[in-house]
């Protein structure tokens, strides 16, 4: 089967939250849609080895922010590549919570819903949720942040853990050479450059700054390895 009839799917990419007691997190999701609208149900999916599952499975809440096209690459990383283990993702983010305590960004996000959850099913490496919204609120004006954007227009990459993940082989590109994040899987073309951090096309690798960051994930210019 060719596994890149996938990518012709249409996807949002939004943040989901939950929380169990004192603690909460968020994750950036892919795989979330609408169901039914009387009453209002939702559907999305979550890797089971992701902190954001656990907190959903358990405490049967949950938080969806709607995040904008024009978000930055590096916030997306911030809920995309970097595990709620390791430390606070929202240190630094501007947010609140809902009535059912689930968190809320409030940065480049265009709206949120918050609801419970209603039922569930195993489908293997993750678990579909169902959910009834109980709650949304539209917080500014904008384009929504869809998946195609993201990896065509961001060059955004997909984490291993996402329900649309697909693993594919590096193409042989002509020109300088592009060297690849070890931890996210981001690739720095030369072509292209980093201008959202200063930049320009056409920057060897090699004469990046060297407290240049991914600004996928954060990680340091070290990290990085030739394409094979």
């Amino acid at each position: 089967m060719e596994g890149k009839v996938f990518h012709l799917l249409e996807y949002g990419l939004y943040i989901l939250g939950s929380k169990e007691g004192d603690k909460y997190n968020a994750q950036i999701v892919n795989a979330f849609m609408q169901v039914t609208s009387e009453p209002p149900r939702v559907a999305f999916a979550l890797n089971k080895g992701n902190v954001t599952h656990d907190l959903v499975k358990e405490s049967r809440v949950f938080s969806l922010s709607i995040l904008s096209e024009g978000v930055p690459l590096d916030f997306i990383g911030k809920f995309g590549f970097r595990s709620g283990r390791e430390g606070d993702k929202f240190l630094g983010v501007n947010h609140k919570f809902a009535k059912n305590g689930c968190p809320v960004v409030l940065d480049y996000t265009l709206g949120y819903l918050a609801g419970k959850v209603i039922g569930e099913l195993d489908v293997g490496t993750h678990t579909l949720f169902v959910g009834e919204v109980e709650e949304g609120e539209i917080l500014g004006e904008g384009v929504p942040l869809t998946y195609s954007n993201y990896q065509k227009i961001k060059k955004g990459v997909t984490p291993k853990r996402a329900p649309t993940f697909i693993e594919t082989k590096s193409e042989e590109v002509k020109g300088m050479k592009r060297y690849v994040c070890s931890v996210c899987g981001y690739v720095y073309d030369p072509e292209e450059g980093d201008p959202e951090h200063g930049i320009a096309p056409g920057t060897a690798f090699e004469d990046l700054p060297e407290d240049w960051v991914c600004p996928m994930c954060g990680a340091s210019k070290d990290q990085f390895e030739p394409e094979a």
